[in-house]
């Protein structure tokens, strides 16, 4: 796709379905450079490379707004760094992520000059970055300044933890102030909304009792404490009159909890994970040598919790969809957080890898009748683009925008065992699963990165930061 004397050679992608925020239609998407120069029916080629999209949807690139690359977590790190992360995004479809800097205690400015350091030179697709907060200046002035400096780098979001009182966990009066900064600043706040002492409280009672494994990691995680967390979360962003976004939702009682606080005039974003729609707890009942790769927090839950969930995408009480990709080996999960090996599920690393699968299994929906191929967009593409201060240039095909394009296959199949995806782990959560519908092309910014769901012209540095605004309406 190179052209050796000089720039790459426009692209004319012909023949297509196009979908996006302005509905399904025929059409072609001509690219020049990095851009999208020309969308509309029966476009000149005017000597550019012509690919055939017939029997295909042409897409808007998917942007997942909720990643974990090369992430330390006590003695092990997530598996995937920012090259083969984002090689394997690429491969599934997503041409954009929005990671999440910060591990722990170091400060704003400490965490995104380390995340850069991280990124810069090795990812394929676009990128930014969430800041991950332990603490807000009590003063208004200081907590607003910490917030327009982050607005200043191109940080247009917050992440805080209701949950993980020995690490991560905030007071409800440091979540109260980082909303009301929030508000008068344009930086929008994100949680993870779990009870943090609740978990404590029941995490003691079942060591008392001598259960330690997978499954009780689910057990004391209940839907409740999510509920519990979303409703305190959505009555502090009320009060401050701020939007608050609920990262990785699991549970019908925490839809529930997100449905109620709306109805009292709370602005609550949404998403939920693939993991939460294809997999349930029992995945976690067995042998810890295999249930082990699927401990994650929130934790899986019921098939009742999976049809609430879908149901919620369908009827759009759900935002978007993003994966908190962030997997772990199998020899990691048994080394244990701590490095001496793992007697308790508190001591397995947790997370599951994702970031190259959301767009086929969410496509499912769409062959399920669940919800039509433009709200399969929506959830992937056009909602993180907009909530998440992208929908300038990413989200959509419009002429001017980043030419973020997938020519998707609505009928080509894939096995998604890990041998055949392309994420840095050695298992896959959906393994022994086919999916039909997979990216045929992926076109990153002009480049064809990616093809029949293999790595073509990718090229670690291909990927640059994007600087991303405060949230746009809708």
């Amino acid at each position: 796709m190179s052209d050796p004397g000089g720039r790459a050679p426009d692209i004319l992608i012909r023949g297509g379905t196009l979908v996006d925020a302005a509905g399904a239609r025929p059409g072609d998407v001509m690219i020049v450079g990095e851009r999208i120069a020309g969308v509309g029916a029966g476009l000149p080629d005017e000597g550019a490379d012509v690919v055939d999209a017939s029997g295909a949807l042409v897409v808007p690139g998917g942007i997942d707004v909720h990643t974990h690359f090369d992430l330390p977590v006590g003695g092990v790190r997530s598996a995937d760094d920012f090259e083969t992360g984002t090689m394997a995004a690429a491969c599934g479809g997503t041409t954009c992520v929005v990671d999440f800097a910060g591990a722990g205690r170091e400060s704003p400015e400490e965490a995104l000059a380390e995340w850069h350091a991280k990124a810069s030179h090795r990812a394929v697709v676009d990128y930014a970055f969430h800041v991950t907060l332990t603490a807000v200046p009590e003063e208004d002035d200081r907590a607003q300044e910490m917030f327009r400096w982050l607005l200043g780098q191109g940080v247009s979001s917050v992440k805080l933890y209701m949950a993980y009182p020995d690490r991560l966990m905030v007071d409800d009066a440091t979540l109260a102030r980082a909303l009301a900064t929030g508000a008068a600043t344009g930086v929008l706040v994100c949680v993870h909304a779990e009870d943090g002492m609740a978990v404590e409280r029941a995490v003691a009672e079942t060591f008392r009792d001598g259960r330690t494994d997978p499954l009780t990691h689910a057990r004391v995680r209940p839907p409740e404490v999510e509920a519990e967390a979303v409703r305190r979360a959505g009555d502090l962003a009320r009060a401050a009159r701020a939007p608050i976004h609920i990262v990785h939702l699991s549970s019908a009682a925490g839809l529930e909890a997100v449905r109620a606080a709306r109805s009292r005039g709370a602005r609550i974003f949404v998403e939920t994970c693939p993991q939460y729609l294809w997999l349930t707890e029992d995945r976690l009942a067995g042998p810890a040598e295999t249930t082990q790769n699927f401990v994650c927090a929130p934790p899986l839950r019921t098939e009742q919790d999976t049809r609430a969930l879908w149901d919620g995408l369908a009827d759009g009480s759900i935002d978007l969809v993003a994966t908190d990709h962030c997997p772990f080996t199998t020899a990691d999960r048994r080394e244990g957080v701590r490095g001496g090996g793992w007697s308790n599920f508190t001591e397995i690393p947790g997370g599951l890898p994702g970031v190259e699968t959301r767009l086929g299994l969410i496509y499912q929906g769409v062959r399920d009748g669940r919800y039509s191929a433009e709200r399969w967009v929506e959830l992937c593409a056009g909602a993180p683009a907009r909530v998440f201060g992208l929908s300038r240039s990413k989200g959509q095909l419009r002429e001017g925008f980043d030419a973020d394009v997938v020519v998707f296959d609505p009928e080509a199949h894939r096995s998604l065992d890990a041998g055949h995806l392309h994420m840095a782990t050695d298992h896959s959560p959906y393994a022994g699963m086919d999916v039909t519908g997979w990216p045929a092309l992926t076109f990153a910014r002009g480049r064809l990165v990616a093809k029949g769901g293999d790595p073509a012209d990718a090229e670690g540095g291909w990927g640059r930061f994007v600087p991303r605004s405060a949230r746009q309406s809708g």
